[in-house]
């Protein structure tokens, strides 16, 4: 499986703020027997994040791209409007599963505005941007990534139980 993070920071960008974010992913994707074949820190900017987005997706070809930051309700807060002008489809059960995980140790997930969805045949999911947080939302959607992944790219078999 060959995986994309994409950072969304302005101050990481600006070389303000360490990508501790990123790396917990980079670390966390090797559970999944995966390969980070792309990681990259941009900033806060629609345009910006839908152009990472499509390449990753489109000219990459990755299996799965992981966003970090940029998933709250400050103004600069854009990642979930780009994503979802570069998805085909939605896949909501990622983001309401990591909101209800996350809700259940802080009254603050109720804000997180991730989504999650296929473009082609690449899984995108938006993650919150604390490392904390991106720990706990992985692990709880783990578990059905490859399943998600394989049926994206066309597994015919049966989606049992």
């Amino acid at each position: 499986m060959k995986v994309g993070v994409i950072t969304i920071s302005d101050k990481g960008y600006r070389g303000e703020r360490e990508d501790t974010s990123g790396l917990v992913i980079q670390e966390m994707v090797k559970e999944l027997d995966a390969e980070v074949a792309f990681s990259t820190v941009i900033p806060d900017e629609e345009d910006e994040i839908k152009k990472v987005l499509i390449r990753g997706a489109d000219e990459m070809k990755l299996d799965l791209i992981l966003t970090t930051g940029g998933t709250g309700v400050s103004p600069r807060d854009v990642t979930p409007e780009a994503t979802l002008e570069v998805i085909e489809r939605e896949v909501p059960g990622f983001a309401e599963a990591m909101r209800m995980e996350g809700l259940k140790k802080t009254p603050h997930a109720m804000i997180s505005r991730a989504v999650c969805g296929v473009r082609g045949r690449t899984l995108i999911v938006n993650l919150p941007g604390s490392p904390k947080a991106v720990r706990e939302g992985l692990e709880v959607i783990f578990p059905a990534l490859p399943h998600a992944i394989a049926k994206i790219q066309g597994d015919p078999s049966e989606c049992g139980r």
